[in-house]
């Protein structure tokens, strides 16, 4: 009390206690109230938000306005004090003012300087653009000065003059200035440094209210709406989103977790499975994230009790109408306020997550440049490339709902206790059911979680065998062997579809129950409220608070078991992640750079350094010991598997070392054995990250024998190069790999035989001007592995392995003498050293590729061999007349035309994306693979159970009237049991429907699966070759892996939401417009401005996901081509270069993840505002209809309009998911549509053992690769008799490799026919034809499976024919050594063979089919002399009675054959006889002086 009488004091005259007491037919706040509270409450928010602005501490129009009201509050004292203490102030001191007039205008007076002082903190802070706080405290400023306002202007009107002019005039004028404070305050002020930034970057210079909106996203909505977006229009990422940011943060957390496991596994040496488990924590709060928290906390509770308000209001007829307005605009300002608090939520959510997933993203392929070989061989690149998109994807899904974890328990809580406060004790009976329904979930989501690890087992090795089949297409073409292959990928296919049969069966039961839940639940608390004693009779606020208190359990309950669910996923990704992030570094300490040594650059000591190399349990040692001064050419020599290779990554650091060390000093560079070529120009792949000097480039090029190849190419050295370097032939790609170490200017090269895969006199040339004591290397260390005897003469030394071990080490000179090993081999081909002319120093060629221990997981490296050269660029041949040779000093044509270079020819297509709606016919196409009798039928189902859920609630409206039919009256039992009997029967009916919809949809969405991916795989394989060396491989995988899963499972779920969410939508509104009839009139606007927003909407949602799944692509490649490139980026130590490309990468992919999230709650802000005015509505229709209105109705429509909200943002959020996953579909079914070969098998049916006799016509042939290009071969017409064996030589280019594609009908005729015994192929099936050819590839290619599969994978033969074979190609030792022998597996790509034998493999392949006509191209490259010595033996024994076509790049091999064919620009210029051809003096004649053999040797052979 005595507070009371302080206050009136305080307020003196005003504040009776009569006036604290509002009028209730007119009602008003008291003035009372009006000038203390309302002031206060303002000017309290500003000094408790004031500390935060001064701490940061040009005249902008804000603080004009603030010093204006500096000054009216200056005037309001000074008008106090005038009255009081006045001149004319004679009455007695006792009618002076109360305290408030002079305690508000210091308040106000000292708040306003507060004020210009934080406004100066504002724009002193960095990158600020306006201030939340400033413009909350305006808003409640204006919010509070609406009370007195109204108050002095009703007083004033009401009595017809202004008591206080002074006063009034005052409080209006400052109550405009707070009116223009406040727009002024919703405008950003941007400071002029940051103009530029806003415009890439809109979100910085965004105000408060168009944060809280998502405002500025409208410019990029139009946009979308316009035209389709496209990666340019995307706006730049603010630094805290960038990657690079976000990893070093990730680092930052993860590196101390890490080195803590790894402390806690030495100590236990078993695995422990929380080692990062904080991860994703981690980034969580170090995202500030805790900021999301509070906003989760769901305001349901306070609309909750505004809508019993409204119904209690309807039904006491007695209320004042006021209230009801009252009631239904705190039910709207309610409904706003959630929906702003929940959409910041989401969006920091969602960007959460997104951080998460660039985080992981990072690590893994930070983590993939480091790690050790033994970690990187454990797990595939499909399997790590999986680690960065399937995983960090899952990681991204449960981030984005981590807070419900908690959220949803506090949800569940606070409706129980309004469940209580409504109904009492008999609440516990509808919890029982919900808590019995906890074990069934859990049940049923730990069994789901046993199929999902199953699920994914059968999807990687699906996506393995895919990519091994995309790898090696061109191998499969060849031998026909697809069939195989395609049913290998059908039945594991099938497998997989089985086990999401049994997920999706299993889902189904769980909606059952889940759909049940609501209804069993409120039919067991209802039953037993009436049940229990009579007197409980269910009024329509009891009966509609709860069900409203019911649904709002209903998404706590359904949300906890799926994130449950989703963590459990989780915890299978996290584990994966562990291991890959957990495993071992590459050992740093290996090879040590200590300047004592400073006399030699490399040196390895103790003989028993061993440098181990385990390969596929053959534990190889490597024993060495020797020392390389600085400028010699070190030559390393020996058998296949003797160690070359070892030796080489040993002194790169790739092995592991027992004992022993090694030292280099200076900088390295490193020539692969099979080079690695990246997806760019021709310039950067051999520039690699240096910089441009045109001189340098020049000399390079000149050097390493690349000048004639880029006249062929378009835009010279600016030609795009493919994925893996397939646009060049073997060769290209190894003079380029050279030049990029020539050009690098390193001081120590160590080149793995980069002399094998070139023709012999390009050899040459590259030793001579590149390698050898006169080339540009020749003041550099050089370690040179090599197989070609004749440049050891030339070398400074020369060391030879045996099995691991030096065995010796001199000059050239010193080794002949010394009569050991290699005086041996030098003697095996002594002859040909003998007949050497002096006067040329010309140089034989031998080379073979060493074997290849290296650890380099390259994919095996397409054919190509300038196949694809002629391709893109129709290329004009350069006639050279008679010679073949290099021309010496031809400088490089600049592929410059008048002044404008042409840009690099694309080879790569970019991936086309479609644009606008998706076409209606995709839809359709997906509902004719479910099947159209499935597709009534789930519609049906759904619709039916719809009705059911409308009439069950419209029978409670009934039920609730009861209340008022028997106020005073026993409810009689009977009645009771019908309303509970009937109400249960349709919730369960409900539940069934929704079972029957769910398995039904089940069904048709595997059919739907196989069907689609059957098409799919079916049309792949018979697509022809040109589209695969034009697309990038992961583009087609993308289609294998991304979009059938979608098709899977993210199209069967969107679809059933959205059925779902339509109906009952639908449903709403027909209650409402049932209750409140006047609603039909406000349907249509809504209905109206809903379609706008949802168009505008969709139209960029759609286009921003598809960029973002074309901007996915780049990621995945550019990391496939850094694995099988990592011993070389670690050679050049090129690290750092490659993880900031890759951070670009993914900042270009972020760019569109990012503002897809913004346009969802850009949506869902706008949707719920209109959900909003629909409950605003119905509440307000009800108050003006009141009378004629009952109650139960009235529950009914409100309980439902506060539902819309969700249904309606869920209706089109699923209408865009739908329409965004659906473009799976049509991504997949843009490949079903591909061009296709002609037919494998026609109907023309071929004589039996066809060919018999292997005679070969060509008649004026001609090809081109595409229509419109040139051709590539110039009508080549000769003929070649039954069992001829036939070498054909030529340039690179030339079009030898275009001649073996035209035989196998991989590229078809321009004109001209190619006839075998008689017979046209081009009649007949490609594998009536390929099944009787035979080839042995350049590359050898195989695949993981068993040996016996790699031989024979339709099961034809025998084990007896298989020995045989292998007998033959020389590796029954081998494989009898094994322990599984024919069952032996071969991984990926046949990494556990070595080149040499695989080649053999290949070898055995050929003799097993037994056809007469046997193609090689140069299949001899990748063995030591002897094995390739047993190899030719075997060919001309083997295949005496064939017709051999040799492609050679070494002339030795066929000097040998009946005929000799030289092409040049794709034609014959030569054929004949090897002798009648060097007496011909012509092309050939050239070459083989080049090789030096001269007629001597061709006589003795």
């Amino acid at each position: 009390m005595t507070q009371h009488v302080q206050l009136q004091q305080f307020m003196s005259y005003e504040c009776g206690s009569q006036s604290l007491k509002p009028k209730l037919e007119d009602p008003d706040l008291p003035v009372c109230v009006e000038q203390t509270v309302l002031v206060w409450i303002p000017l309290g928010f500003l000094w408790l938000c004031a500390p935060w602005h001064l701490i940061h501490t040009p005249v902008s129009s804000l603080q004009l306005v603030v010093s204006l009201l500096l000054l009216t509050a200056i005037a309001a004292l000074a008008v106090t004090l005038g009255e009081d203490y006045g001149p004319d102030n004679d009455a007695p001191s006792t009618s002076k003012h109360p305290a408030v007039n002079y305690v508000n205008p210091v308040l106000y007076a000292v708040s306003w300087i507060l004020l210009l002082l934080c406004q100066e903190g504002v724009r002193r802070r960095q990158g600020a653009v306006d201030s939340a706080t400033l413009f909350l405290f305006w808003f409640l400023l204006i919010l509070c000065d609406i009370f007195p306002f109204q108050t002095l202007l009703r007083e004033a009107l009401g009595k017809g003059t202004i008591s206080d002019v002074a006063r009034f005039s005052l409080f209006y004028i400052s109550f405009g200035l707070e009116v223009i404070a406040l727009v002024l305050s919703a405008v950003p002020d941007i400071p002029p440094e940051a103009v530029e930034l806003v415009k890439k970057n809109p979100e910085a210079g965004a105000p408060f209210l168009s944060r809280i909106t998502f405002n500025w996203f409208n410019s990029m909505v139009m946009k979308g709406y316009k035209l389709p977006l496209v990666q340019e229009d995307m706006w730049e990422l603010s630094e805290a989103d960038s990657t690079a940011h976000i990893n070093q943060c990730f680092q930052h957390f993860m590196q101390p977790e890490l080195a803590a496991a790894r402390r806690r596994l030495q100590n236990k040496m078993r695995k422990n499975p929380d080692k990062n488990r904080d991860k994703a924590q981690d980034v969580a709060f170090q995202n500030g994230l805790s900021s999301g928290l509070g906003k989760g906390v769901s305001q349901d509770v306070l609309m909750m009790v505004s809508e019993q308000l409204m119904v209690s209001f309807t039904q006491d007829k007695s209320r004042h109408t006021w209230e009801g307005y009252l009631y239904a605009v705190l039910l709207f300002s309610v409904a706003i306020l959630q929906s702003l608090f929940l959409q910041q939520y989401f969006q920091r959510c969602f960007v959460l997550g997104m951080k998460v997933r660039t985080a992981i993203m990072a690590a893994v392929y930070k983590k993939a440049l480091l790690v050790s070989n033994d970690t990187r061989k454990e797990s595939t690149v499909g399997e790590t490339v999986n680690l960065m998109s399937a995983d960090a994807q899952r990681f991204n899904d449960v981030t984005n709902f981590i807070h419900l974890l908690w959220s949803c328990p506090l949800q569940i809580i606070l409706s129980i206790a309004f469940l209580w406060l409504e109904l009492g004790p008999s609440v516990l009976a509808g919890l029982a059911v919900m808590v019995l329904m906890v074990p069934v979930n859990g049940l049923l989501a730990t069994k789901a979680r046993k199929i999902q690890i199953e699920n994914m087992k059968y999807k990687d090795k699906r996506l393995k065998i895919i990519n091994e089949i995309l790898n090696g297409i061109k191998i499969l073409k060849l031998y026909a062997w697809e069939p195989s292959f395609q049913t290998q990928v059908e039945s594991i296919r099938g497998q997989e579809l089985k086990v999401m049969k049994t997920f999706a069966y299993l889902t189904s039961v769980s909606t059952f129950i889940f759909s049940c839940a609501p209804a069993l639940v409120s039919l067991a608390t209802f039953a037993v409220f009436v049940g229990v004693s009579s007197e409980n009779v269910l009024t329509a606020e009891k009966a509609f608070t709860s069900i409203s208190l019911f649904n709002i359990l209903r998404f706590p309950l359904a949300m906890l078991p799926m994130l449950i669910a989703a963590i459990v996923q989780t915890t299978v990704s996290r584990k994966r992640l562990e291991k890959f992030l957990g495993g071992d570094d590459l050992e740093n300490d290996l090879v040590q750079h200590d300047p004592s040594f400073s006399m030699f650059t490399i040196s390895i000591h103790s003989c028993n350094s061993v440098i181990s190399l385990f390969v596929d349990s053959f534990a190889f040692h490597l024993c060495v010991s020797c020392v390389c001064f600085p400028g010699r050419l070190v030559a390393v020599v020996g058998a296949v598997g003797s160690g070359k290779s070892s030796l080489i990554s040993a002194l790169l650091g790739e092995m592991h070392s027992s004992k022993g060390l090694i030292n280099i000093q200076g900088s390295l560079a490193f020539v692969p054995q099979q080079a690695w070529i990246q997806n760019a120009t021709l310039r950067d792949n051999i520039l690699f990250g240096s910089l441009h000097e045109e001189r340098r480039l020049q000399e390079v090029i000149q050097a390493c024998a690349l000048a004639p190849d880029l006249e062929l190419l378009a835009a010279g050295d600016l030609t795009e190069i493919g994925e893996k370097g397939i646009n060049l032939s073997g060769g290209q790609k190894q003079r380029v790999s050279l030049a990029r170490a020539v050009y690098s200017q390193a001081d120590i090269y160590l080149l793995d035989d980069p002399l094998s895969a070139v023709d012999s006199h390009v050899g040459k040339h590259l030793f001579d001007k590149v390698i050898g004591p006169n080339g540009l290397l020749r003041y550099k260390t050089r370690i040179l592995v090599t197989h070609s005897v004749s440049f050891l003469p030339y070398v400074d030394e020369i060391v030879v392995l045996k099995d691991g071990v030096v065995s010796e080490v001199g000059t050239y000179k010193s080794l002949q003498t010394s009569r050991g090993a290699f005086s041996e081999v030098l003697n095996l081909y002594a002859g040909e050293q003998n007949n050497r002319s002096h006067s040329e120093s010309d140089t034989t060629e031998i080379e073979l590729i060493p074997e290849r221990e290296d650890t380099q997981p390259d994919s095996p490296l397409e054919d190509t061999i300038s196949v694809t050269l002629k391709r893109e660029s129709s290329l004009r041949r350069s006639q050279r007349n008679g010679s073949v040779r290099l021309r010496k000093n031809s400088s490089l044509r600049k592929a410059k035309d008048d002044g404008e270079s042409k840009k690099g020819q694309r080879l790569i297509e970019k991936e086309t994306m479609e644009t606008g709606r998706v076409k209606f016919s995709v839809y359709l196409q997906y509902l004719r693979a479910m099947g159209w009798g499935y597709s009534v039928m789930v519609f049906v189902v759904y619709f039916i159970q719809n009705i059911a859920f409308i009439g069950q609630n419209l029978w409670l409206s009934d039920w609730t009237n009861d209340a008022v039919d028997f106020q005073n009256m026993t409810y009689p039992t009977s009645k009771r049991d019908t309303r509970v009997g009937v109400f249960g029967a349709l919730g369960v009916a409900q539940g069934l429907f929704v079972f029957l919809g769910t398995l039904l949809l089940a069904n048709a969405s595997v059919d739907a699966s196989r069907i689609m991916h059957s098409e799919l795989l079916n049309n792949i394989l018979r697509v022809p070759m040109l589209f695969f060396d034009t697309t990038p491989i992961g583009r087609v995988v993308n289609r294998f892996a991304k979009d059938i899963f979608t098709i899977d499972e993210a199209i069967p779920q969107s679809f059933r939401s959205w059925i779902m969410c339509l109906l009952g939508v639908l449903g709403t509104l027909f209650v409402i417009c049932l209750a409140t009839p006047f609603f039909t009139i406000i349907i249509i606007p809504l209905a109206l401005i809903y379609y706008f927003v949802q168009r505008f909407y969709i139209a960029t949602s759609r286009q921003l996901r598809r960029l973002d799944s074309v901007s996915r692509s780049p990621i995945y490649s550019h990391f496939g081509e850094t694995v099988s490139g990592l011993s070389v980026i670690r050679a050049y130590n090129h690290q750092e270069r490659f993880l900031k490309h890759n951070e670009i990468t993914i900042d270009e992919n972020l760019k569109n993840v990012y503002p897809w999230i913004v346009s969802n709650r850009w949506l869902a802000i706008r949707l719920e505002f209109l959900g909003n005015l629909v409950v605003f509505f119905a509440a307000l229709f009800a108050v003006v209809s009141r009378n004629s209105l009952n109650s139960g109705l009235v529950g009914l429509s409100i309980s439902y309009a506060l539902n819309v909200t969700q249904t309606l943002n869920w209706l089109v959020r699923m209408t865009s998911e739908l329409e965004t996953n659906i473009v799976a579909v049509e991504r997949v079914s843009e490949y079903t549509k591909l061009e296709n070969e002609a037919k494998w098998i026609t109907d023309t049916r071929l004589p039996k053992n066809w060919p018999e006799e292997g005679r070969l016509q060509f008649e004026d042939y001609k090809v081109r690769y595409r229509p419109g290009l040139d051709l590539v071969l110039h009508g080549i017409t000769c003929d070649i008799g039954s069992t001829e064996k036939i070498g054909i030589v030529g340039r690179t280019g030339a079009g030898k490799s275009s001649l073996t594609n035209s035989l196998f009908r991989i590229v078809e005729a321009a004109e001209g026919r190619i006839l075998l015994d008689n017979i046209d192929i081009s009649t007949i099936g490609l594998h009536d034809l390929r099944n009787n050819l035979t080839i042995i590839p350049q590359d050898p290619v195989l695949f993981s499976g068993t040996l016996r599969m790699n031989l024979d994978p339709f099961d034809k033969f025998t084990d007896e024919d298989l020995w045989r074979v292998l007998e033959l190609s020389h590796l029954k030792d081998y494989v009898a050594g094994l322990q599984e022998k024919l069952e032996h597996e071969v991984t990926e790509g046949g990494e556990n063979l070595s080149v040499g034998q695989r080649q053999l493999l290949c070898l055995a392949r050929a003799l097993l089919r037994k056809s007469r006509i046997l193609i090689l191209d140069e299949a001899t490259a990748a063995v030591d002399l002897e094995t390739d010595n047993l190899i030719q033996n075997t060919i001309s024994k083997e295949f005496s009675h064939c017709t051999v076509l040799t492609i050679a790049h070494r002339l030795h091999s066929i000097m040998d054959n009946s005929r000799i064919m030289v092409l040049d620009a794709g034609k014959i210029v030569e054929f004949d006889t090897p002798s009648n051809l060097l007496e011909k003096k012509g092309h050939f004649y050239a070459m083989a002086k080049d090789a030096g053999i001269t007629r001597e040797n061709v006589t003795t052979l």
